[in-house]
């Protein structure tokens, strides 16, 4: 039991590591790769474009076709494309592997939560289990912008991908031993239609949105990939509402608490990945910083996530969901707000209190609003809305990185400053979040969670980007 705790908690460490180490890593990629900030967009949001798209999806693999086989073959995936990136010659090759990266991560998390689950069936025990794999999760981000700063200085960006390589290969080769094969065999079908849908329509979206200020938001192109996107997405909805077995049963928002909750972590997801994606950038960009300084600058944000995310699920237990993601999001709002003032010549102890606001209020929101749209459906459906909650907030990440940077882009070719479009950035940022704020605080539910399962399960989601912290789309462990 310990062997398969430690090995799916670094299989999940791995993966939540790659999330914040690359944020450290673009300003060294712009320069070496000699692109611009549309590149770099993509090289975030082709990975985080294709988890979010196939979490739920990796889920029902994993039940189908047996949860040690597909942890495995996410592990050679995402090992193999730490490879290709570290090797690319050139952005398109990046961006390749990026991808590749994205489809072994929604493969690897899911099925480790799938083997976690089935390994331990006592409740007490399972909360336990989760727990210290949702803590793993958090020492991966916290330790993302330390170590692709180290990386990086030291020996270029290509190393924050080989730093992977060892981590795989320890994995497969322990797995092979010590995992033992298990199966869901109520598992449903795999909902290729929708998949393929959802990817599609997704991605038209965001092509247009970061392409559209480079090649012109009203050229023929980008006006054509909104409605490819709009007319791929009402394709999905309508397969969605006819197939048996829908990856996403449209049902579940006919409850306002599932629909609020899961609009809401859109937002989040949209607020912290888009401006996180400048963090790094605004150091070295603007105030000339060295790349190991910026990343030791960024820690306050995963800091504070990783120290308050544990409490949020309780406090929510005890004063309800509206009071504490209310709370949380004004926060994330405000530090969103704050950073959007800041400026070249703002000395450090000006800026890091902002960050660990923003920080703090992420944290209070992120578990309970996972906790919320699980008490919104049956006992039987929760770890589908734990799915599901976890697929919103990567397609708000999808979002924030595109739109933010639509923002910044659009005002430097306006003639501002690349320090002016990070301030737009950023206020747009706090401002969707503080309107985000009052939408919960009139719509979401005030009801309190039971103070047993289903409140601490939520409270060990792991934090921040991409928390792919989702238990298995429709597992029945």
């Amino acid at each position: 039991m310990k062997a398969l705790l430690t090995l799916t908690c670094a299989g999940q460490f791995m993966v939540l590591l790659d999330n914040t180490i690359v944020g450290a890593a673009l300003p060294d990629m712009q320069q070496r790769l000699h692109t611009g900030l549309t590149g770099l967009q993509w090289i975030v949001d082709a990975y985080v474009l294709l988890v979010a798209m196939l979490l739920l999806s990796g889920g029902v693999f994993a039940d189908r076709f047996g949860r040690r086989r597909v942890f495995l073959a996410g592990v050679v995936v995402f090992t193999a494309a730490s490879v290709v990136c570290s090797l690319a010659p050139s952005l398109g090759w990046l961006i390749a592997g990026r991808v590749l990266q994205g489809v072994g991560a929604a493969a690897l998390s899911p099925a480790s939560l799938a083997l976690l689950t089935a390994a331990y069936p006592a409740p007490r025990e399972r909360v336990r289990a989760i727990g210290l794999w949702a803590g793993f999760s958090g020492i991966g981000l916290a330790a993302g912008p330390l170590a692709g700063g180290l990386l990086v200085q030291s020996f270029g960006w290509p190393a924050i991908f080989l730093v992977n390589v060892p981590i795989g290969v320890v994995l497969l080769l322990a797995g092979l031993r010590v995992l033992e094969e298990s199966h869901n065999p109520g598992a449903p079908p795999i909902d290729v239609p929708g998949t393929v849908l959802s990817v599609a329509g997704v991605g038209a979206v965001t092509y247009g949105l970061i392409e559209g200020g480079s090649r012109g938001w009203a050229s023929p192109v980008i006006l054509g990939s909104f409605a490819a996107g709009l007319v791929l997405l009402a394709a999905f909805v309508v397969v969605e509402g006819r197939v048996p077995t829908p990856m996403l049963p449209l049902r579940l928002f006919r409850q306002r608490l599932f629909t609020v909750s899961n609009t809401a972590m859109v937002v989040v997801g949209f607020a912290l990945m888009g401006s996180s994606f400048f963090f790094s950038q605004f150091f070295v960009h603007v105030q000339g910083t060295s790349i190991l300084v910026a990343g030791l600058r960024t820690l306050p944000v995963s800091l504070a996530m990783v120290i308050v995310s544990p409490y949020a699920g309780r406090l929510a237990a005890r004063y309800g969901f509206r009071v504490v993601v209310g709370i949380g999001l004004a926060l994330a709002g405000l530090g969103l707000l704050a950073l959007g003032l800041v400026h070249a010549d703002t000395g450090y102890g000006n800026v890091w209190w902002r960050l660990t606001v923003a920080g703090v209020g992420f944290a209070l929101t992120m578990s309970p609003l996972t906790g919320a749209a699980i008490q919104a459906v049956s006992p039987q459906e929760g770890g589908l809305a734990s799915g599901v909650s976890s697929t919103t907030r990567q397609i708000g990440a999808v979002l924030g990185v595109a739109v933010l940077g639509a923002i910044v882009h659009t005002r430097e070719s306006g003639g501002a400053s690349f320090e002016a479009g990070l301030n737009s950035a950023f206020l747009a940022a706090g401002a969707v979040t503080l309107a985000c704020a009052v939408f919960t605080g009139l719509w979401l539910t005030t009801a309190r969670t039971p103070a047993s399962a289903r409140a601490e399960p939520a409270a060990g989601q792991p934090v921040g980007e991409p928390p792919l912290a989702a238990p298995p789309g429709r597992s029945a462990s």
